[in-house]
Order: C-alpha cells, then structure tokens, then sequence
C-alpha cells in the first residue's frame, strides 16, 4: 500500500518495554504499517522507518544534521536515498509552544506543525514535578500538534490519548493532503521522538 493511500485516522503507540525508542503505526483498519526505531547511542540522532518490527525492509529514514538538539533539522530520505524533505525545531519559538517548520527537498518552506497550547505544555511541566500528583499528568495534559500550510490552513492534527502508561497518539486528516501524505506522517515521527516526554 502507497504512504498517500492509507486509512485515516492513524494511531502512533510507543512501546515502552524496550530499551529503544521506537513505535508502532496502524491505520483505520487496525493493519501494522510502520515500525519506527531510533538508532540509540549515536553520535546524531537517527531515526529508522521500516514497513514491520521484523526490521526487515527499510522505507525511510531520518537524519539530524547536529550531534544537539539546537535548531535541529531533521532530513528525511528514502529507502534509496531520494530526499523526501526535512523538519527543523524552531528551538526560540519552541520555549512557549513546540515549533516545526517542514521543508521541501529544496529547502523551501512549505509547512508547519505547531503545538496547539502553551498552556497545556506549561502545566504539564509544573504538575509533572509534583510527587503522587504527577504520575497523573499522561492522562490529564495531553498536547495537540496542528500541521498548516503557509495560508495557515489546518491540514492534519495529531493528539496525545490519556494514558497512565506509554504513548499513545492519533493522527487525523482535515484536510485534503494526498500529494504530501508522505512527508506529512514522516515530519511527525520526527515530532514524537524528538517531544516523546510530553504529556
């Protein structure tokens, strides 16, 4: 199946009883279609896309161009190496409110993805310092990321699930985004590995 034909609303799970960072993504339908890992231990981030946890076949992967998280950009490239785009972190903006700007193959900025609260992310980080109390905050303070175009166009929204354990998000369609599906899903993997400790 084509990354610009799969069943929306997709569900982004993190396994959390593995040393690794890594996720699963399944369509409308319930069928497996990603198995995300990050390379642990290396010198730049990386992240692996594989069509399976089998590890089997290689779809994408994306690479940071820094050894810190400082205006971190993330170029995303295919299983041949065909660049597909990049996502930086707009690391000033992402002080108040998570900030990405997603680029074409050509460095044009075309979109972005921002967290639709600054509130939210604030009590999430006061209350999560609170002993007992913070254990909650997965289930009460969950985060939504909205991805526009350049006219401020909402195109796509992925939202945190309550959960006491794991990460579980849901991605949703709002728009009619075939033609940048592809680019649109990868810039949010990059998203929740690099925000994974949110909510």
């Amino acid at each position: 199946m084509s990354i610009n034909q799969l069943q929306f609303p997709l569900d982004f799970k993190f396994h959390i009883g593995t040393l690794s960072n890594d996720f699963s993504v399944t369509d409308a339908s319930g069928q497996s279609i990603f198995y995300v890992r990050e390379k642990m231990f290396s010198w730049r981030d990386r992240i692996k896309v594989y069509s399976n946890s089998n590890k089997t076949e290689l779809l994408y992967e994306l690479t940071s161009n820094k050894l810190i998280d400082f205006q971190q950009t993330f170029t995303i490239t295919d299983a041949s190496g065909k660049i597909v785009g990049k996502a930086r972190r707009k690391t000033l903006k992402s002080f108040w409110t998570a900030t990405f700007h997603i680029y074409d193959a050509n460095d044009n900025h075309i979109f972005t993805i921002k967290e639709r609260s600054g509130v939210v992310r604030m009590l999430d980080g006061m209350v999560g310092e609170i002993p007992v109390i913070g254990f909650f905050t997965g289930y009460i303070f969950n985060p939504k990321y909205a991805l526009t175009d350049l006219n401020r166009k909402e195109l796509m929204e992925i939202s945190k699930e309550p959960s006491f354990f794991g990460r579980k998000f849901k991605l949703d369609k709002l728009a009619d985004t075939e033609q940048n599906d592809e680019l649109f899903i990868l810039s949010y993997m990059m998203l929740l590995i690099a925000d994974r400790n949110r909510g």
